[in-house]
């Protein structure tokens, strides 16, 4: 263990897990990480080697002999019948039977219901009713006289949660690490290696655990696939849910007037989170929009004549196909989402934008193997920290624009708030500490506001500042308005401090460094050519032979029968990277590929081309690809929509095999590899 894992061991003694064993234990279970965690707290929670090697013994045997794999529901339920009872861990959801006035729990893995469930655990697990909860539950069975009734009942039902905690405790032990070494106990408490991140990065990763902390808080989160958006709300707690497909009902999610007045999802959960939010092709109910636009502002719904009011934040996650700078360029941070969700008074309500494309791609490398806090143990922090405001903290120090409009001031008190209670819960925080956070905030929220600017020119601009005694009011900047000022909306936001850019978005050299005169290079039209490259030569690549030729094409299409293999897949890669390379910020290029499919290698060669594929979302190539399956396709060309075709005689597979490895200079530098002999034809269409 480091110093850090002997801290959290000493001061949240019984509280904390290796994170690492949670992968070790889960195989093919699918199960929430908070279920694993919980068991692993209770046979693991040590740093004795041979404990922990006992205790994933037994939480492997509990899994074999408890958790209920959907495939082997047949053989548990033969057992429970055999035996007259067995312990299962499996998710259960509960239903009032209407006719009857009982409750009837369902068994999701397990795949048995209507089975009779006492009034008393439903009053005191709730959440039963709404999305269901992991148990462990003794199900029995016993042949009823009526046949019409169940066989099956319930002994015992306990949900797998921590049943307790002591908040001054926690707050004392939080007392006993730095800012930074409690930043690390929070990576490693949701999985991740600290020293992978940046301070901004491990900010924005702990901005996704805002909604578990404060009450009726909206974020959205868009960017690249990936990037483990929706983790957090699928495995980190047992008082959130994640809606996959971003569609839902609003009398699922808010109330149903024809089915009792049953309250929805709203009224049970402290965090809802609607996964693939993104898309054109979803349909929307424009009653449900206007009903989360009245509940997200006002924190209540009506149901007839009555208005219901409820707590659960919402969370909207998607995925973003455009660049930072073409979205920028030509419209706006919004665009990816349904028509009907583009609408500033329901945009106006989002306290938040967390920008995803910061956010880098989850890898193994990024996991710790160190110990964190169970995470069912901070996600019950996090639910009571709900009961308490931090919102007026800063204000000992700072000021805010008072010329910002009230929601403005809203969305950054609520995520100021959300990160003073995961990062300061002791409300202990220096000035500086305060500032960054509420810095951060600001940003959040200023990213909706500008973007809103740019759909509703009814919304008046108004300018993000913190002020301090005896201080110049702060301007606070988005990172992308200080990255590529020259493509932000706004001019009059932009100061003498900002530098000039070129038209790919790198800063403009100075005029006294600018090449002239003699030493001046003019751009020439390419011309059609015939070029034979040297068999075992270097120094040539993608750029010198293409780059003239591709330059300015809106749409590129390679012919290539054989972009199979991963070294051939690699070779498209770094042509899509050249095109990339080229491209003016805030543009796109289409490039396509026209391959064969490999009967033998068929199932990789799809699996790399679509990483491929989604590693070009965000970037300024939009990339495709598509399998023809004549058997005369022989030919390899390079075409553009500007009137440039490439015959190539070898397709792109123009280099001899070498080492791709971290430490290869032929790895990164097309021009120390050495070439197959080949030819290359430059024609004007």
């Amino acid at each position: 263990m480091n110093k850090l894992d002997e801290l959290i061991n000493e001061h949240f003694a019984g509280l904390a897990v290796r994170k690492d064993l949670v992968a070790d234990v889960k195989g093919n279970a699918v199960v929430p990480s908070y279920v694993l965690e919980y068991l692993l707290g209770q046979h693991c929670s040590t740093d004795d080697p041979d404990t922990i090697d006992a205790g994933v013994s037994r939480v492997r045997e509990i899994l074999a002999s408890h958790f209920v794999q959907r495939n082997a529901a047949p053989l548990i339920k033969s057992k429970i019948e055999d035996k007259g009872r067995h312990k299962v861990i499996d998710k259960v959801t509960v239903e009032l039977n209407d006719a009857g006035g009982f409750y009837e729990a369902r068994f999701t893995n397990l795949d048995i219901k209507k089975v009779p469930l006492a009034k008393d655990y439903v009053r005191k697990h709730p959440k039963l009713l709404v999305g269901g909860v992991w148990s462990i539950v003794d199900v029995t069975y016993e042949v009823p006289d009526d046949p019409k009734s169940s066989p099956w009942g319930i002994d015992l039902l306990k949900p797998i949660q921590v049943s307790k905690f002591d908040f001054e405790a926690f707050q004392e032990a939080r007392r006993q690490f730095s800012t930074d070494e409690w930043l690390g106990v929070l990576l490693q408490t949701i999985g991740f290696d600290p020293e992978m991140f940046s301070r901004r990065g491990t900010l924005l990763q702990l901005s996704r655990l805002i909604p578990f902390c404060e009450r009726n808080y909206n974020m959205i989160e868009l960017g690249p696939k990936g990037t483990g958006k929706s983790h957090i709300y699928s495995e980190f707690s047992p008082h959130g849910i994640l809606l996959s497909g971003g569609e839902v009902t609003t009398p699922k999610l808010f109330v149903s007037n024809t089915g009792g007045g049953k309250i929805g999802l709203v009224g049970h959960w402290d965090c809802i989170c609607f996964d693939e939010f993104a898309g054109k092709d979803k349909r929307v109910d424009k009653n449900l929009v206007d009903i989360m636009k009245n509940y997200m502002a006002n924190k209540s719904f009506s149901r007839g004549i009555e208005s219901i009011g409820a707590e659960a934040s919402m969370v909207f996650m998607g995925n973003t196909k455009k660049s930072v700078t073409y979205m920028l360029k030509n419209s706006h941070f919004f665009d990816q989402l349904p028509d009907k969700y583009i609408d500033s008074a329901f945009l106006d309500r989002l306290h938040a934008y967390i920008p995803g494309w910061e956010v880098g791609p989850i890898q193994n490398e990024l996991f710790t193997k160190g110990y964190g806090l169970i995470v069912d143990y901070l996600a019950e922090i996090l639910s009571h920290l709900r009961t308490l405001d931090f919102s007026d903290q800063y204000q000992k120090f700072f000021e805010i624009n008072p010329e910002i409009t009230t929601r403005d001031r809203t969305g950054v008190q609520k995520t100021f708030a959300g990160l003073m209670k995961i990062i300061y819960p002791h409300q202990e925080a220096s000035e500086e500490e305060m500032h960054e956070i509420l810095h951060f905030a600001m940003e959040s929220r200023k990213r909706v506001k500008d973007h809103i600017l740019r759909i509703d020119a009814t919304f008046e601009e108004k300018q993000f500042s913190i002020h301090q005694k005896d201080k110049a009011p702060q301007l606070v900047k988005c990172a992308e308005e200080v990255q590529y000022p020259s493509l932000f909306a706004y001019e009059e936001m932009q100061t003498d401090a900002d530098p000039p850019q070129d038209s790919k978005g790198a800063p403009a050299l100075p005029e006294n460094d600018a090449k002239t005169g003699e030493n001046a290079t003019q751009h020439e039209e390419p011309k059609a050519a015939h070029f034979v490259v040297p068999e075992n030569v270097k120094g040539y690549s993608y750029d010198k032979l293409f780059s003239e030729y591709l330059e300015g094409a809106t749409r590129i299409t390679i012919h290539d029968p054989y972009i199979r293999t991963f070294w051939q897949i690699r070779n498209c890669l770094e042509l899509v990277q050249l095109v990339n390379s080229f491209t003016p910020m805030g543009e796109e290029v289409a490039v396509h590929l026209v391959t064969q499919s490999d009967p033998d290698l068929c199932q990789k060669q799809d699996e790399n081309l679509r990483k491929l594929q989604e590693s070009c979302e965000g970037s300024r190539v939009a990339f495709s690809y598509e399998y023809d399956s004549n058997p005369n396709f022989h030919a390899r060309s390079i075409s553009t929509d500007h009137g440039w075709k490439i015959t190539l005689d070898r397709g792109l597979d123009i280099f001899q095999k070498c080492d791709l490895g971290s430490l290869s200079l032929a790895g990164l530098s097309q021009e120390d590899r050495l070439l197959k002999g080949c030819e290359i034809n430059y024609v004007r269409t």
